[in-house]
């Protein structure tokens, strides 16, 4: 991914996969590596002179893995999506989610450092209509006017069935 999406300043474009959804005639959508998110978790726990939390393996039809770090400012949720290293940062812990995220905290850099893609809370509230859905299916779009998703965060991050 290009430093500018990283960056939050270029158009965002969904890869097959990042709503969860694929077509078996297609083959299986990628894995993220659990072990790394859980080595960049504890790199991030380390830098925040917290502690790790726990970890929620992606269960069906989740879409990614949740955990949680604990620092002396409170419990911070991190998502990491199930198919693509992305990173998010979110207020609760949730099935899924449209609008809360928040934005990343200083130690998000752990997860850069080890090849995932942190996405700002900006650029998961970007509105569905200024992402490249090109490669998003009717199905996928049945289920995402059904859950009311307008936004990327909401796109990506969700529990659709």
């Amino acid at each position: 991914m290009s430093d500018a999406v990283r960056d939050g300043n270029a158009g965002f474009t969904l890869p097959r996969g990042a709503t969860g959804f694929f077509a078996p005639k297609d083959g299986p959508l990628p894995e993220v590596d659990l072990r790394a998110f859980r080595a960049a978790l504890h790199a991030a726990a380390h830098i925040a002179e917290g502690t790790v939390g726990e970890v929620e393996e992606r269960d069906h039809p989740r879409t990614f893995h949740a955990a949680s770090i604990v620092d002396r400012t409170g419990e911070i949720v991190i998502l990491c999506h199930a198919h693509h290293p992305w990173i998010a940062f979110a207020r609760e812990r949730r099935d899924w989610y449209h609008r809360e995220f928040r934005s990343a905290p200083p130690w998000a850099h752990a997860f850069t450092d080890t090849g995932f893609v942190v996405l700002s809370g900006e650029r998961l509230l970007t509105p569905v209509a200024d992402v490249d859905t090109s490669v998003v299916a009717r199905a996928e779009w049945r289920q995402a006017r059904l859950y009311g998703i307008s936004t990327l965060g909401g796109l990506l991050f969700n529990a659709w069935d």
